[in-house]
Formats: structure tokens, C-alpha cells, sequence
């Protein structure tokens, strides 16, 4: 069965992933805020932009006309950056199709670190529907349609299915969790840990290090995780230890290539300005480190990262804080 879809975001991953619903044989309308891009796509067949070098399906169009995008929709799936997620959710619900609602943004609310599916309750109700998809995917790969799993997380078993069916196909494969939370929470912090390995390679100190960095990085998600009430198991799996392998590891990570700039002694306005694209750490940063001060959970790498983002901390000093700290059990 083929839909009629809505992706609002057309960044490099929600075309990535209008692309591939796209090629499920699916009807997708790609919303942007910028009716010269909407244009642009439209008679080019490519978002110039972002990901110029692969052809737009002819089932998807592009849009700037919210309303139009919506019309007929029977799913919206919403692909923006963290900080415009509660505006875009704001503007969509007086036109929101049925009471459902999915996203593929990763990250918290900047200000008060509240989990995207907060900031959908109080912005369309609290009877609304919450879906979240992640996992280890770089949207490039996803539209060149290279190999990918994704989970997608809801605690509505139908709406989670009913997503899973669009997505999965082909070189993309999508399961299923319960998890809304955990999913959440691996797919925002682990961006935050991408930019400590960034820094961590950039220094030069092997791969001993990003070994350590990664794993001790895992029991800082599992720990806010489960403070929030997520399963441990859902940490284990794509969203999370399979997400933070691929963002730490790998250059096409922007958050990685944040802690690789930063590394090199650049500022983190050049950091991020050398981008071009929204590097989702750098906001989710300020978000986990209040939440886990709200908390009392002991996150040390990312409280390091937030103290280099926003207190101007010293990249080498906050290295060497965090090799000084106590020895403690692992586990």
C-alpha cells in the first residue's frame, strides 16, 4: 500500500528521507521554508544545496506552502533541527491530519532539555500520537540508498507499524521499539559525544582513546537514559550504540568534524560556520547538561563538551580533567 506523505525539512536528511519513502512508492511532498529552493528542486530534480548529486524521485515534490504539503497527508514525518522543532510543531496544528505525528529530528529542547515528544504534547495535546525514527544513518548514504537500519520508536504499536511499513524496503530496514524515550535520548546525546571524539582525534590520541571515549560515553546515555525512564536494552541497539558508533567514528559526522575543528584551535563560531549545516550537538549540548544537572546524573564527557562550547573551556585542559578524575567501578 502506498501513502500520501508530508516531510517538513528539507535539509540533507529530511531529502534524504522523502527521497526514500519517494522510492517506496509513496506520494511525498517535501516542505522548505524558502520558495526558491521549493522552485529550484521542482525543475531540477535536485536539492542543490544539500545533496546535489541525486535525482529527486517523480513521485516527490517540493513546497514552500505548508498547507499544500499537508493536504491529503495521511502521515507527516518532521525532519527540522531541534530549535525550530516546537515552531514548526506550533504552525502544523491547526493542520495536523488525524492525531499522529512522527519525527527524524534528533536532540532536546535547547532551553528547557525537554525530549521532542514533550514538546509535542504541549504544543498539538497530550492525546496526540508520538513516533520517533533513528539509528545509524547518514543521510547521504540513505539517498544514494546504500545499506541502512533504522529503528522507529513509539509506544503506539500501530503508529509505530504503520511507519515502519512506509520506511522499510529495499536497502532500508526499519524495526520496531516501544521505546520512545530511550530512542529519543540515544539519538540526542550521542551527537554530543561525536564532538568529544572529534576532539579526541584532532589531538592525536589514537585509537585506544576512542575506544575508551565511546564506551564511557555509552554509560553516560544508558544513565540519563534510564534516569528518564528508558529500557537499558534500547542502548544496545541502533539508536544507541549503533548511532554513536557511526556519528564518532566517521567524517560525515558534522558533529565529529566540530570536534575535529575545534581540535585544530578554531573558534566554535568557525566550527560551526565552517558546516554550512546544522551540527545538532552543539544545541543539544546546553540541553544535556541541564537535564542532567536537573537529574543529579554524572555525565562527565558531555558536561566537558558543554564547558568548551559555551564557558570558552580550554580543548587540552578539558582532556586532562577528565583523565584526572578518580578511578572508579566501570559498571
Amino acid at each position: 500500500m502506498t501513502d500520501t506523505l508530508a516531510v517538513l525539512g528539507a535539509g540533507s536528511w529530511g531529502t534524504a528521507l522523502a527521497i526514500a519513502l519517494a522510492r517506496r512508492g509513496h506520494t511525498v511532498r517535501l516542505w522548505t521554508l524558502a520558495p526558491g529552493d521549493a522552485a529550484s528542486m521542482n525543475a531540477l530534480r535536485v536539492n542543490a544545496q544539500f545533496l546535489p548529486d541525486i535525482v529527486l524521485p517523480p513521485t516527490l515534490t517540493a513546497t514552500a506552502d505548508l498547507a499544500a504539503a499537508l493536504a491529503g497527508a495521511c502521515g507527516v514525518l518532521v525532519v527540522v533541527p531541534s530549535s525550530a522543532f516546537r515552531e514548526v510543531l506550533g504552525r502544523l496544528g491547526p493542520l495536523l491530519p488525524g492525531r499522529e505525528i512522527a519525527w527524524a529530528t534528533k536532540g532536546f529542547e535547547e532551553d528547557s532539555g525537554k525530549l521532542l515528544h514533550q514538546v509535542a504534547a504541549e504544543e498539538l495535546g497530550s492525546d496526540v500520537r508520538c513516533v520517533a525514527v533513528s539509528g545509524p544513518s547518514f543521510a547521504a548514504e540513505v539517498a544514494l540508498g546504500l545499506p541502512t537500519a533504522v529503528t522507529v520508536a513509539s509506544p503506539d504499536a500501530p503508529a509505530a507499524q504503520a511507519w515502519v511499513a512506509r520506511l522499510h524496503g529495499g536497502s532500508l530496514r526499519a524495526y520496531r521499539s516501544d521505546d520512545l524515550i530511550g530512542v529519543q535520548v540515544g539519538g540526542a546525546v550521542k551527537n554530543v559525544l561525536a564532538i568529544a571524539a572529534g576532539i579526541a582525534d584532532g589531538l592525536g590520541f589514537g585509537a585506544n582513546a576512542r575506544a575508551a571515549l565511546i564506551t564511557r560515553g555509552l554509560a553516560e546515555v544508558q544513565r540519563l537514559g534510564l534516569a528518564l525512564g528508558a529500557q537499558r536494552d534500547t542502548f544496545l541497539g541502533l539508536s544507541g550504540l549503533g548511532d554513536l558508533l557511526l556519528t564518532c567514528t566517521d567524517n560525515q559526522s558534522r558533529n565529529r568534524r566540530v570536534g575535529l575543528a575545534l581540535a585544530s584551535g578554531k573558534t566554535v563560531q568557525q566550527a560551526v560556520d565552517s558546516l554550512g549545516q546544522v551540527a545538532e550537538g552543539v544545541v543539544t549540548a546546553r540541553g544535556v547538561q541541564r537535564l542532567a544537572a536537573r537529574l543529579g546524573v554524572e555525565m562527565p564527557i558531555c558536561n566537558e563538551v558543554y564547558r568548551v562550547l559555551y564557558e570558552q573551556h580550554d580543548v587540552r585542559e578539558a582532556v586532562q580533567e577528565l583523565l584526572a578524575r578518580e578511578p572508579s567501578a566501570e559498571l
